[in-house]
């Protein structure tokens, strides 16, 4: 089968640089490992990047065929370029091209970027997850909210722009910050004390939870996970107990739903002291690297990392056609690599 793995590295392939960039793109080799791995599915590739020459792109390489069907799927590495809801844009993008693709929907990554709307949505299913406020200057009260407490970016990936503040006084700096280096709301929510654990989900109707990943963080004075710090390690399959396990698997499969997440996503945990876990967030386009918690527990499940791209390709095949990619189609192995 055609496959194009789309991601953003070359900022330029846009009519103006306006509106807020993305902070980061994704490593090369990350991208490379992926076209590596569908290679070796037997499957025909392209890299192409997610800009104004998409479409152009992939009218070539996946022509429709003679009943207007695809003929081929994009898996989505892509993670935009520049302004409002660039996490979707390239989803976007083939939606109205009516090309496949793996991964979340416009809708998803709306959802599940916006880590408000992500903690409202689990909250009213009946989800822990953290009290919070949304702040703009950092002078509105805080309620009810328990110091310390971490400050972040409503919309943005990950750890990027995250603060932990123990006093009060120190608030108003952290959501400046947030502000004036990010042009968004700062979500303030409470710190919880304890384990963090990350949960990998793989499927659609039929999800696949794969082992339980526990960040090490040891003896460190900061025991979360920041951008700028060192890499913290991973155990797989965390130790708990069989009990906790159900009620992290739970609430994970709950979160992934409400989120309209598809394929494959990593929902981020913390326990506290007493056993009680809360939903911090969830990534639905997690990272592939082949140290990546979520790599790490595929393999811990058995996976390979080749199977591991393979299989979500294949669930995205389900979901749109209702049936895996045939095996006839994985009998090319040509490679085809446009460089930005």
């Amino acid at each position: 089968m055609q496959v194009a793995v789309v991601w953003n590295q070359d900022n330029t392939g846009v009519i103006n640089r306006f509106g807020q960039p993305c902070p980061a793109f994704l490593d090369r080799e990350q991208v490379e490992s992926v076209v590596a791995a569908l290679q070796e599915g037997g499957h025909e590739t392209l890299l192409c990047e997610g800009d104004k020459g998409l479409f152009a792109a992939l009218e070539e390489f996946i022509p429709p065929d003679p009943e207007g069907r695809p003929s081929g799927i994009v898996f989505n590495l892509a993670w935009g370029i520049q302004g409002e809801g660039r996490d979707a844009h390239v989803s976007a993008m083939l939606e109205m091209a009516g090309v496949p693709y793996t991964g979340p929907s416009p809708l998803g990554h709306g959802l599940a970027l916006d880590k408000v709307i992500t903690k409202r949505l689990i909250r009213d299913r009946g989800v822990p997850t953290p009290n919070f406020r949304v702040m703009r200057l950092g002078t509105e009260s805080t309620g009810d909210l328990r110091f310390p407490v971490v400050v972040k970016p409503r919309h943005e990936l990950t750890s990027f722009g995250l603060q932990l503040v123990h006093e009060p006084a120190q608030l108003r700096q952290a959501v400046e910050v947030i502000v004036m280096q990010y042009a968004q709301d700062a979500l303030v929510e409470e710190y919880i004390e304890g384990r963090e654990i990350t949960v990998a989900l793989l499927g659609n109707e039929e999800l696949e939870v794969l082992p339980l990943v526990e960040y090490d963080f040891g003896d460190r004075e900061i025991r979360h996970l920041a951008r700028g710090e060192p890499w913290v390690p991973n155990i797989c399959p965390a130790q708990v107990g069989s009990k906790l396990e159900t009620v992290l698997r739970d609430i994970s499969v709950a979160t992934f739903r409400e989120c309209q997440c598809r394929d494959y996503a990593r929902v981020d945990l913390r326990v506290d002291r007493s056993g009680q876990p809360f939903i911090l967030e969830i990534n639905n386009m997690p990272g592939l690297e082949t140290r990546s918690p979520y790599v790490l527990a595929a393999r811990t499940a058995g996976y390979s990392f080749s199977s591991l791209i393979n299989r979500i390709l294949d669930v995205a095949h389900t979901r749109y056609f209702g049936i895996g990619i045939p095996k006839a189609e994985h009998a090319s192995n040509r490679d085809l690599l446009i460089s930005p």
